[in-house]
């Protein structure tokens, strides 16, 4: 072994501060927020991190380089993330690890039945708590030895791309898309409200997924959610 490549891998060993150094991880999700909290657990913990905002935008990806690790949302503007976990859990050379993500514990069963090693649970803010769900599903002969996550740390994602997604929404709100466009949003804002521990959005959120899943009226529940959305994105007008 030359002494330059020596060096280099010696750079790239983990370290228990950092360790995931050397692992690319590619993060499906298209909240603004939530890719940001992803990004800062991901850069702390040592590794590199791309992103896509949907199952299009990741099998661009995927075309081009292979990741080590990827994270998928289960509920993207394209589709299921469920899709994505099957495909990348069929496919030949496999990633190392395949998680799902999502802000409802019960969508667990659907990514480890699509093929998932793992889940993550929405919000996720504990370095250690990310750090450990990924070194404990990597394979032998990848996973460094002796290393244990113990950080307790805990990651604050910047407040502005909040208000980056709430103004997506907004923007949805305004758009002809039909009735699965109203799914969406009421998904989207759900996981969101949850990451960001906006209570009274989730409700909200949670409340139009009822009323559509009834069959009931759900007009109010619309303006509700489009009243919260603007009290939500004019402070940023002001300042």
């Amino acid at each position: 072994m030359s002494d330059d490549l020596e060096r280099l891998l010696t750079i790239q060993a983990p370290t228990a501060e950092r360790p995931l150094l050397g692992l690319t991880v590619l993060v499906v999700e298209d909240s603004r927020f939530a890719s940001e909290a992803m990004r800062l657990l991901c850069l702390r913990s040592g590794a590199r991190i791309r992103r896509a905002d949907s199952l299009s935008s990741a099998r661009k990806h995927l075309r081009v380089y292979r990741p080590n690790v990827v994270i998928v949302d289960l509920g993207l503007p394209d589709g299921s993330g469920a899709e994505l976990i099957d495909e990348l859990s069929h496919a030949r050379p496999r990633v190392d690890v395949v998680l799902g993500m999502s802000g409802d514990s019960g969508a667990e069963a659907l990514a480890i039945a699509a093929g998932a090693d793992g889940f993550i649970e929405k919000p996720i803010s504990s370095l250690g708590a990310f750090q450990e769900c990924v070194l404990s599903c990597l394979p032998d002969g990848v996973r460094p030895e002796g290393l244990h996550a113990v950080s307790s740390d805990e990651i604050n994602p910047d407040p502005i791309a909040l208000q980056d997604d709430f103004v997506h929404i907004a923007d949805l709100l305004t758009t002809e898309g039909g009735e699965n466009l109203l799914d969406y949003i009421a998904q989207f804002l759900s996981g969101v409200a949850r990451t960001a521990g906006d209570a009274e959005m989730e409700v909200a959120a949670k409340a139009l997924v009822a009323q559509r899943e009834q069959g009931l009226p759900y007009g109010s529940d619309v303006a509700r959610i489009a009243g919260l959305v603007q009290s939500r994105i004019e402070p940023r007008k002001v300042i």
